[in-house]
């Protein structure tokens, strides 16, 4: 799998999970769904993105995105 499908597969997961833990723990954990947001606004306009980061030191090969 590519560092895209990387990075678009655990945004996915992050924001459903952010989701679930807001409607059965805590609807504080909605922060947790806006910080996901802002942190992929951001990534749209810098082209720096954590996730890819922590990823590509895992040793996920590149794709055409995050270069």
């Amino acid at each position: 799998m590519s560092l895209d499908r990387s990075v678009l597969l655990f945004a996915g997961v992050m924001t459903l999970l952010s989701v679930m833990l807001t409607t059965l723990i805590s609807p504080y954990f909605v922060w947790f769904t806006v910080f996901i947001g802002a942190n992929l606004i951001q990534s749209s306009f810098t082209g720096f993105c954590p996730a890819a980061s922590v990823f590509r030191a895992f040793g996920v090969k590149k794709g055409c995105a995050f270069e």
